[in-house]
């Protein structure tokens, strides 16, 4: 084999096994989680596990309900957040100012705080960039309670944190600031005992950054501003799980109490109009049509067939006939005279004019005595049956 070969197959190996070498390097895991139960860097186990060396008298639990479901009659309770976004709705908002109204204490650390809360406390804030890129790192400081000195924290890991612009320092006090100086732990006191902190560097309580040198000493400074003799610290999972902060329409119209009496006041409303309307109305009457005289039609049909054959003679006696039953069968009056004295009788009864009746009883006494009856004297004979019959 040439010697040229040989160099060439050394630096190909030399290369496969630095690239192996390369492949065997161990990377770090920078999923924030932030979960107390997670070993990961970015996870909170850590401080969990480092309550009860805080807080050696109180008992230590997790909690995964709305915080209104925490009962404060059993004593004082610490309420810990630690999370990338807390958005709470205003029924979260209002369970928060009930919890610290009685006494008890909340240290929410979030990288980002929702509008509702911040507006509530009178803070506004900015937040960084999350850095997707490689590592940069995170300074932040602390006053030591007892000696009221600024101790400095770092590690090389991600900052992914936030800082306070304004806030209203009659109610705030700052505790901790980042690396520019700008405030980033806020304390707010209330008269009944009660204390609501919030931080903007949740990664200071990760994994990651406690056991980095000697980190953990600014864990145990933050958190050794809520008092020792609190009974119960309770970790939140309930705003730090992201299926629980998604809430539906009708979550947020009753948290904010004035959407919500808008909304039972409606709902009060169409039961109101409901049972108003609902009574039982009568039924409408149906439109009973007079029995018709089918008599009456068939005379007219049997007139028009003896029209057409132009038997006027015969149709016209058949007209006379057809009054002169009728006059029997409805006003009980014996026609078979068809003179004055029917004349006056059926005037009477039926309230038609004399002299109109009169001369129709004039063409029933004709009519049927002549050989020949012209159309123009059936037909006049014709209206003023109708006329009869329509009043009568």
């Amino acid at each position: 084999m040439r010697k040229p070969n040989r160099v060439f197959i050394a630096l190909g190996l030399l290369l496969v096994l630095a690239s192996c070498q390369l492949s065997r390097t161990k990377r770090i895991d920078r999923r924030v989680t932030l979960k107390h139960r997670d070993y990961l860097p970015y996870g909170t186990k850590v401080a969990y596990d480092g309550l009860p060396y805080l807080f050696p008298n109180s008992t230590i639990s997790s909690n995964n309900k709305p915080l209104s479901a925490l009962s404060s009659s059993e004593g004082k309770k610490a309420y810990l957040i630690v999370g990338g976004v807390m958005d709470p709705s205003p029924a979260d908002i209002g369970s928060i100012m009930d919890f610290v109204g009685e006494g008890n204490h909340i240290l929410i650390s979030a990288r980002q705080f929702g509008d509702s809360l911040l507006h509530t406390l009178g803070v506004k804030a900015s937040y960084g960039e999350f850095s997707e890129g490689p590592m940069d790192s995170l300074r932040v400081s602390v006053i030591q309670p007892l000696t009221g000195d600024s101790l400095s924290f770092s590690y090389p890991g991600d900052s992914f944190d936030g800082w306070v612009d304004e806030f209203d320092p009659q109610y705030g006090t700052v505790l901790g600031r980042d690396h520019l100086g700008r405030p980033n732990f806020l304390r707010f006191n209330y008269k009944g005992g009660g204390s609501l902190y919030l931080h903007f560097a949740p990664l200071a309580f990760s994994n990651f950054f406690l056991l980095h040198k000697k980190n953990m000493a600014y864990y145990q400074d933050a958190l050794s501003y809520i008092p020792v003799t609190v009974q119960e610290v309770v970790w939140d999972d309930y705003f730090t799980e992201p299926r629980r902060r998604h809430t539906s329409a009708l979550d947020y119209l009753l948290g904010n109490k004035s959407f919500a009496y808008g909304f039972w006041l409606l709902l009060l409303l169409l039961l109101l109009i409901y049972l108003f309307e609902s009574k039982r109305r009568q039924r409408p009457i149906a439109v009973i049509l007079p029995l018709q005289n089918t008599s009456l039609d068939f005379v007219r049909t049997i007139g028009r067939l003896y029209f057409q054959r132009r038997d006027n003679h015969n149709l016209a006696s058949k007209m006379v006939t057809h009054f002169v039953d009728t006059v029997r069968t409805r006003y009980n009056l014996g026609a078979s005279a068809l003179d004055e004295e029917l004349v006056t009788r059926l005037a009477y009864r039926t309230g038609y004019q004399r002299e109109a009746l009169s001369q129709l009883i004039g063409y029933m006494r004709v009519l049927p005595s002549k050989a020949y009856v012209p159309d123009e004297e059936l037909m006049d004979f014709h209206r003023q049956l109708e006329a009869f019959y329509k009043i009568a």
